[in-house]
């Protein structure tokens, strides 16, 4: 299942804490493309793919004007090891209880190993300056979705 938002609507606010403590605010980002990538969970296969690529792109984002957030159940703790682990630049939120992924249409139903269960799904949402949602990705492979993000960055008109 894939979220029902689309480009153009107004993206859901959140204030969530990062892998420091730090409590992110979508409306603190205002003025500014804002790429929020929700992920499963922290040191898997695929979610490393997918932080890696950000890592390794994300000085090309910053260029074009675009700060990177991800997003998983996963506490404060696996996160810091996460990010330490893999060098990671960018925050990476708490979101224990669900209610943001499920505000982004990120949680539902997903089949992992041909076994039907609720879960986080792998979406990426680009919140344009406005605080309105530019473009949505759901669902998503991790391998080259850093590069692809990078893409329509790239292709948005410059201010």
């Amino acid at each position: 299942m894939a979220t029902s938002l689309t480009a153009g609507q107004p993206a859901p606010d959140f204030a969530l804490v990062d892998q420091d403590g730090k409590t992110h605010r979508l409306q603190d980002y205002r003025g500014k493309n804002v790429v929020l990538y929700f992920y499963p969970k922290d040191e898997t296969r695929g979610c490393t793919i997918e932080a890696c690529e950000f890592r390794d792109e994300h000085s090309a984002l910053e260029a074009l004007g675009a700060v990177v957030i991800g997003v998983s159940r996963d506490d404060e703790a696996s996160h810091k090891a996460f990010a330490e682990h893999h060098g990671l630049p960018f925050p990476l939120l708490v979101d224990a209880d669900t209610a943001v992924s499920t505000a982004y249409g990120a949680w539902g139903p997903r089949v992992v190993e041909g076994v039907e269960q609720m879960g986080l799904i792998r979406s990426t949402f680009l919140v344009g300056p406005d605080g309105n949602l530019a473009h949505v990705w759901a669902p998503v492979t991790a391998e080259g979705h850093a590069n692809e993000v990078k893409q329509v960055l790239e292709a948005l008109p410059r201010t």
